[in-house]
């Protein structure tokens, strides 16, 4: 037995350590290519000129799709910011998805609506839309209402393409706070790149304890709960490190649905989004990738570094937990749905290293790791565990984990430098040294627990619930007078 235990560890610690090894190099990797990618981009978009094309007739025309669920206490100011957007033709499309509280009735006494005669063309599946409003002031010509039965935020915006009448589609949560320019650095890449561009993204940033006034970014903060403040740090790898480093690729399998500007022709084609995955945005994009390669037509998916969307994370762990479960499932149910891609040349590098990695290192890594740990405290407990080998691979793990957010964090001063507090640079490179103690742990209990929930057929959004822009800024507003 003890002969058994002695084998069965070593070919553990083995495979921990060069599964771990192979994990770190695709990291430095990848850190490498956001690098030039950036570098890149920001040689050429130094000398950019965006008003050309703001006034340039061949600047596409942008619908901008936001569906609103029980969002009546900021529903006004969020409609006022994306109609302030700077752009020359576009409209915006505010989907009401049966909203149970006042928010329809907000829209409708603020705007001055009123219901106009409009044939939908029902291209996309959707539930009922019960009526398409107008505003009945010229000021508010952009603005469109679409009121319809509740199906969720995937029909939502599938009712929004039906009633769009645009060349591209901007799909965003409604309560997302957007960059005045994002438009124009979204819809950039559709006239310059040498392939057809299905999809462009930007950098979604978290709003935590920001100052926020009509709607508008005034002032940027660093947030003071902890919680957020690792979000921070995660999503600068995320999308500065990680998915910079897949454009450069043209591997990339996500545009986050926060913020996604998309060819409607091609989103048409494919269906529209799917309404039985909580993971729409990535489903959507994978779908479209497959599309295009099917139909043999060189493409793009373009992703870049300007902070272009700030959005609310979540405060309270639990309702954090959801949110990682949630995704948990939705990467699950995209990479089920799009099985027959792995390892398959007919779909280049989508189906050759962008699903395989997905699936070895983003949906396996969390069950790898808590395996791992499982085992470890096994062996532990039978007095069977290599204490040095053990020690020295945590120690590893833990340096590298630390290092890769002080590059991520470096990242950001370099190029957009967002958080030009020194105690907010202090907060975060402190955030770096905490988050491999503190914070991961916890997303790998709840990617676990969106596994389980997946395979017991678990399949709704769960409560999102947000404390909203206005609750900060009179956090912020107390905090001052009282310090």
């Amino acid at each position: 037995m003890r002969e058994f235990l002695t084998d069965f560890e070593t070919i553990f610690n083995n495979a921990i350590f060069y599964y771990a090894v192979v994990v770190m190099g695709s990291y430095v990797i990848f850190t490498l290519l956001s690098a030039i990618e950036m570098n890149s981009y920001m040689k050429k978009n130094s000398y950019v000129n965006y008003r050309e094309i703001l006034v340039s007739p061949l600047a596409p025309s942008v619908s901008i799709l936001a569906p609103a669920y029980n969002e009546e206490a900021t529903i006004i100011e969020n409609i006022r910011s994306l109609l302030s957007l700077h752009y020359g033709n576009y409209e915006v499309i505010i989907i009401n998805d049966g909203s149970t509280d006042h928010t329809f009735q907000r829209m409708f006494d603020y705007y001055q609506l009123e219901k106009v005669d409009f044939a939908v063309n029902y291209q996309i599946t959707c539930n009922e839309i019960k009526g398409v409003y107008k505003s009945k002031l010229p000021s508010f010509s952009k603005l469109t209402i679409v009121d319809k039965v509740n199906g969720g935020k995937s029909d939502a915006l599938n009712a929004g393409i039906n009633v769009s009448g645009k060349d591209l589609l901007l799909c965003i949560d409604v309560d997302c706070i957007v960059q005045e320019d994002a438009i124009l650095k979204l819809a950039k890449p559709y006239l310059e790149e040498k392939y057809q561009v299905i999809a462009t993204g930007g950098v979604v940033r978290i709003a935590n304890s920001c100052k926020v006034e009509d709607g508008k970014l005034v002032e940027v903060n660093m947030p003071r709960n902890l919680w957020p403040r690792f979000q921070v740090l995660e999503y600068i790898r995320a999308f500065l490190m990680g998915r910079m480093a897949w454009s450069r690729l043209n591997g990339l399998l996500i545009i986050s649905g926060a913020m996604g500007l998309f060819d409607k022709n091609i989103v048409i084609k494919v269906g529209g989004y799917d309404h039985t995955t909580v993971g729409e945005d990535m489903e959507l994009v994978v779908r479209m990738r497959r599309y295009m390669y099917e139909q043999d037509r060189r493409f793009k998916v373009v992703y870049i570094p300007d902070p272009l969307c700030w959005t609310e994370a979540p405060a309270d762990l639990q309702i954090l937990g959801r949110q990682r479960n949630r995704w948990t499932r939705g990467t699950i149910e995209t990479l089920w749905t799009h099985k027959d891609l792995f390892f398959n040349p007919r779909y280049g590098i989508l189906g050759m290293l962008s699903y395989p990695y997905w699936l070895f290192f983003e949906w396996l890594a969390p069950i790898v790791e808590a395996f791992g740990v499982c085992v470890f405290i096994l062996l532990a407990l039978m007095g069977n565990i290599n204490w040095e080998f053990s020690l020295i691979l945590l120690s590893m793990v833990y340096c590298f984990s630390v290092m890769l957010s002080t590059v991520a964090i470096f990242f950001e001063e370099m190029s957009y430098q967002q958080y030009t507090k020194g105690k907010d640079l202090a907060k975060l490179l402190l955030a770096a040294f905490l988050e491999p103690i503190l914070y991961h742990p916890l997303t790998v209990i709840w990617a676990i627990q969106g596994n389980v929930h997946k395979f017991r057929g678990k399949n709704n959004w769960g409560t999102m619930t947000r404390k909203g822009f206005k609750n900060a800024e009179a956090l912020n507003s107390t905090a001052n007078t009282t310090t």
